[in-house]
């Protein structure tokens, strides 16, 4: 820029002054965001750029410089060892594999009922429905198998199987 050139960046500072002041947590860090703003924009002009609107590109290039130094900055907390650590899975699919095996010791006419509560069918009505057994029967069926279960499990009678999952 020659000296007889009107800097159009003049009447921006105070309202730049004014946002860095807000962008940082310092007054030497405003102030120096507020340089490295002015430096860009020098810069741009120098390279011949014509800016149409200096004031919004000066205020949206001070903005940038200030989110580009808060991602810098951010703080990463250090991991511990127990903040890494997910339950593990591995009692869940004993007990899992323990209830299949539990399963397939049932009397056969309770075995079939529970093959199909395995495959997702829940409903007593459904099973009765699908295997052509009265509805009673089903049900009768299903707490005796549930009662052989739970016993074969270690579980109290009124525990419920949702608690090993």
């Amino acid at each position: 820029m020659t000296s007889d050139t009107k800097d159009p960046l003049t009447p921006l500072w105070p309202r730049l002054s004014a946002r860095a002041r807000r962008l940082s947590n310092t007054a030497e860090e405003a102030d120096d965001l507020l340089q490295e703003t002015a430096m860009k924009l020098i810069q741009t002009l120098r390279d011949g750029t014509v800016i149409e609107t200096p004031d919004r590109y000066a205020m949206i290039t001070l903005h940038n410089i200030a989110r580009q130094r808060w991602r810098q900055k951010r703080e990463t907390e250090e991991l511990a060892d127990d903040m890494a650590l997910t339950p593990p899975a591995a009692p869940a699919r004993l007990a899992c594999a323990d209830l299949r095996d539990a399963i397939a010791r049932l009397p056969p006419e309770q075995l079939a009922l529970m093959q199909l509560v395995q495959d997702g069918e829940s409903s007593p009505q459904a099973l009765a429905n699908q295997t052509g057994l009265p509805l009673g029967t089903v049900m009768s069926r299903l707490a005796r198998a549930r009662t052989r279960l739970r016993a074969e499990m270690d579980m109290a009678a009124d525990t419920s199987v949702k608690e090993l999952m």
